[in-house]
């Protein structure tokens, strides 16, 4: 492919790369684009971080306690409620103790462990103990059925699971016959991580350190499989290369999270499930950078709240529903208050003070005006600083990815004082590939590449990636191990993409769910989803068309929105299967589909939509535990109501 090379008209902020205490101020680098024709179709960022060439995750508890072993690294939740801050000395000591504990079981270097349990401070203990023991882990979701856990644990090879509950271990037991390699299996709540430190009590430290010291960054850390929307998960070979190259490079781009050193101490409140990659990346990350990591296990309203109050995070790691639903909560309630007219006015004046922020940093405008800040400083005392309140008081960064945001809601929360890193990238990536830079954040982007990274737009607008952060290959013990996933050194994503001058990226839908109508019109669902998502009524929605002759929708109610809904103009609440066929709701949903066909050709708009009696949920089946759309399960278990949209 024949290229021409520029450089963007803004450049990217580079950061000192030596991780200590004392950074640098900020290094402008120019990122490189490459255009095709006259398009941008690459975008890479150079390393800010140096490489690592020796050692392994399993070295960071130690190395923190030798440098700082009195920092406060974790802070682990009480029964009754509060946290009890964990030093980097005693974190190490109890990494140190359970490995032993793993070794003296007569696990071996490569070992397989399983670890099944929400996000509890446990997950981290044992990530780095197994580590340190040689092992290799492999994360199995709670929520993961008994076939989709049996598949894993005999696809791995695992031979030791670790569960958190009792009963997910007896939901598995009948499964134990039939998998013959697993010799072990543990309970988190009835003590055994206790009883495996105990265990290895009689051992000598070296007995950890020999062990560690055989491992590099090309010996595997993790095997993690895929959730998949379609086919059998597939397991990602995650070398502790991979992680250092991704953790590291975050680390140096986010400064203001990972290394801003101000009168708050920088703590990070991790409530997505860590059996997810992004989960994990950010909680090696918080260990690296020595910022202060929380684990809160349940994402239920009631129970998320009084975590955030307590841990008082100034970083929240999270995906655009959660905010989306953040936002339309405190909107609802001040509707119910009789405050709305002073939120909408509030929420408008921050995505103005957004947006002008934006332009300020991009050079494209001054920023915001005098009259601005001060309708800014008013709404902040009566709106925007009741919304931060309620995520701990403290919080002023978001980590954000799993789908893009949209530029309305990112421009509310950077004008209401939390500014969003929103970010794009796969298990395959060891999370995050492209991430917004501070200082040059682009609204509705996903950001730049990560440094280190390279981002090539194929010609068939798939996204292609590169980099040390790219994982080894997947895992197929019937191959004999780990087979190469980028020979020629670029990834297949599946995902489809646009670069702009700057070589920020913004994703456009997934190859696999293009749909194409009767009339042969292509049509990306997954932006007028995510659009219509951010509805206070609506919880998920799936665009539909393929070989149909237009296009259609099944919406799902969000059920607090529709008892607000319902209070507000004076009707009984009712469960959401009884407020699907109420036509005054059915016409408030024909608006905001009006409203998101303004954007589209007719072609591309929504004719018709069905609202469903029940929504998607991961236990049936219709969602991934990253909360994306399982869409062959969804036109099988509602085929019914497709085809009633097709007829007449």
């Amino acid at each position: 492919m024949s290229t021409a090379h520029s450089s963007a008209a803004h450049p990217s902020v580079a950061y000192s790369s030596a991780l200590d205490d004392d950074y640098g101020a900020p290094v402008l680098v120019e990122p490189e684009i490459r255009r095709l024709d006259g398009v941008v179709r690459e975008a890479s960022v150079p390393p800010f971080a140096k490489p690592v060439r020796h050692g392994s995750l399993a070295d960071l508890p130690f190395d923190n306690a030798s440098a700082a072993p009195d920092a406060v690294v974790l802070s682990r939740k009480t029964p009754d409620g509060g946290w009890q801050d964990v030093t980097a000395a005693d974190f190490a000591a109890e990494v140190m103790a359970v490995a032993k504990g793993l070794i003296a079981e007569g696990l071996m270097p490569g070992d397989r462990i399983a670890v099944m349990a929400r996000t509890i401070y446990e997950w981290t203990v044992l990530d780095f103990a197994a580590w340190a023991a040689g092992l290799v882990t492999v994360p199995l979701y709670p929520t993961s059925s008994v076939f989709q856990a049996r598949w894993i644990l005999h696809d791995s090879g695992a031979v030791a699971l670790i569960t958190e509950t009792t009963a997910q271990a007896a939901a598995l037991g009948p499964e134990f016959p039939h998998l013959p390699d697993l010799r072990h299996v543990w309970i988190v709540e009835k003590g055994h991580v206790e009883r495996l430190a105990e265990a290895g009590a009689h051992l000598p430290d070296q007995e950890v350190d020999v062990r560690r010291g055989v491992l590099g960054p090309e010996t595997l850390a993790t095997l993690v499989h895929t959730s998949g929307t379609t086919g059998r998960p597939k397991g990602c070979a995650l070398t502790h290369g991979n992680f250092f190259a991704g953790v590291d490079n975050a680390i140096e781009l986010l400064y203001p999270v990972f290394r801003a050193r101000t009168s708050e101490e920088a703590s990070v409140l991790l409530f997505l499930p860590m059996s997810h990659i992004f989960g994990r990346m950010v909680a090696v990350a918080c260990v690296r950078a020595r910022v202060r990591l929380g684990h809160a296990p349940s994402l239920k309203t009631e129970d998320l709240l009084p975590d955030l109050a307590s841990f008082r995070p100034t970083c929240l790691l999270t995906i655009p529903y959660m905010l989306e639903k953040v936002f339309n909560a405190a909107r609802a309630k001040a509707e119910a208050g009789g405050r709305v007219s002073t939120f909408d006015r509030a929420a408008a004046v921050a995505r103005r003070y957004g947006e002008a922020l934006e332009a300020r940093q991009a050079d494209t405008g001054p920023g915001p005006s005098r009259s601005l800040r001060t309708a800014r400083a008013f709404y902040d005392l009566l709106v925007h600083r009741r919304l931060r309140n309620a995520m701990g008081g403290r919080v002023r960064y978001a980590i954000c990815g799993g789908s893009p945001l949209g530029r309305p809601l990112a421009a509310f929360y950077a004008g209401a004082g939390i500014e969003v890193f929103e970010g794009y990238g796969l298990t395959e990536t060891t999370g995050a590939t492209t991430v917004t830079p501070p200082l040059q954040p682009r609204l509705g982007t996903v950001g730049w590449p990560l440094p280190g990274t390279r981002i090539r737009i194929a010609a068939d607008g798939e996204i292609l990636v590169g980099g040390e952060h790219v994982l080894r290959g997947y895992w197929d013990p019937q191959a004999g191990g780990v087979v190469p996933a980028a020979p020629d050194g670029w990834l297949p994503t599946g995902d489809l993409g646009e670069l702009d001058d700057e070589g920020h990226l913004t994703i456009t839908g997934r190859k696999k769910e293009l749909i194409l109508t009767a009339g042969g019109k292509s049509i990306a669902p997954a932006p007028l989803e995510n659009w219509l998502r951010s509805h206070p009524l609506i919880s998920q929605v799936m665009v539909l068309g393929e070989n149909r002759p237009y296009v259609c929708a099944l919406i799902t109610l969000d059920p607090d929105g529709i008892t607000h809904w319902r209070r507000m103009n004076g009707r009984h609440p009712v469960p959401p299967e009884l407020a699907a066929d109420d036509e005054e709701l059915r016409a408030v949903l024909q608006r905001a589909i009006d409203e998101a066909n303004k954007t589209l050709s007719r072609p591309e708009s929504i004719r018709r939509f069905a609202v469903l009696p029940v929504d998607f949920t991961e236990e049936a089946g219709h969602l991934t535990p990253s909360m994306k759309l399982r869409r062959e399960a969804i036109l099988r278990d509602f085929a019914q109501e497709v085809e009633g949209l097709y007829r007449g």
